[in-house]
């Protein structure tokens, strides 16, 4: 007879936990931008949809596979702002085929800045209250 472990539900919280490696909580939303890297000898250039955003990191489902690791430039084109955002320097933490995960790296302040403001006035602003 097979004997199966039992798991409470403290240690499953704490593998959750332990499998979460984001630092910050991802706000989902949804607009466009446009990657770039180089991938075995040559230069990627792709086109996708950010799919989540916090103050590190940026969800991604893009049109070109990437690699773990991969170093990217990205230029986000956040809505209400008339150039794309520069983010100089990224690295893709996870791939799920066509979706990733980058984690920025030394962003600059303004572009840390113009991503704080999206996230609070389109995402996080409070609903007003209709009479």
């Amino acid at each position: 007879m097979r004997q199966e472990a039992i798991v409470l539900p403290n240690e499953v919280a704490e593998t959750a936990a332990k499998m979460n490696k984001r630092r910050t909580e991802r706000v989902p939303t949804q607009f466009s931008l446009m990657y770039s890297g180089m991938h075995d000898g040559q230069i990627l250039i792709g086109n996708g949809i950010v799919t989540n955003l916090s103050d590190s990191g940026i969800g991604i489902r893009g049109n070109h596979l990437v690699g773990p690791g991969m170093a990217l430039s990205l230029f986000i084109d956040l809505p209400g702002v008339e150039e794309p955002v520069c983010i100089a320097q990224s690295h893709v933490s996870w791939i799920s085929g066509r979706r990733f995960g980058v984690e920025m790296i030394a962003p600059k302040l303004e572009t840390q800045n113009q991503l704080r403001f999206y996230v609070w006035n389109h995402l996080f602003r409070p609903s007003k209250k209709r009479s």
